[in-house]
């Protein structure tokens, strides 16, 4: 069961230390979390994946690559986390809402709706390029 776990236990039995010494797990769990891994973990969540599509393959010649990113991302954060995880600089960034849409079910009779989503158009310099694996 993983609501109860041999961990907790073991720390409640380190909670009475010497007086005037802390121990060595509480020390350590008090530590904030440094900015730098805090920063690198959000914009690892801004960029969802790079969008592959035709049209996406065929910008790519002329450096613009398109990317689904976050709901809440703006245009910053994915200049961001674009240097940060491709260690390019972009250009300029363009963002676009596309909406949801109702669409007919295959199967079965009735309606559905496609997922709203949103994209950014990230414009490189010439001879900066981004490889995707």
């Amino acid at each position: 069961m993983a609501l109860f776990s041999s961990k907790k236990k073991e720390e409640k039995k380190e909670v009475a230390p010497k007086a005037g010494v802390k121990s060595a797990t509480k020390a350590q769990s008090s530590k904030p979390k440094t900015e730098s891994s805090r920063a690198s973990a959000s914009l690892a969540r801004v960029l969802v994946r790079p969008r592959i599509t035709e049209k996406a393959a065929n910008m790519t010649a002329v450096n613009v690559y398109t990317f689904d990113i976050a709901k809440s991302a703006t245009k910053k954060q994915v200049i961001e986390a674009v240097k940060a995880l491709y260690k390019v600089t972009p250009v300029k960034v363009n963002v676009v809402n596309t909406p949801a849409k109702r669409v007919r079910k295959r199967r079965t009779r009735g309606f559905g709706t496609t997922a709203a989503t949103r994209k950014a158009y990230v414009y490189l310099k010439k001879g900066q390029e981004i490889q995707f694996a």
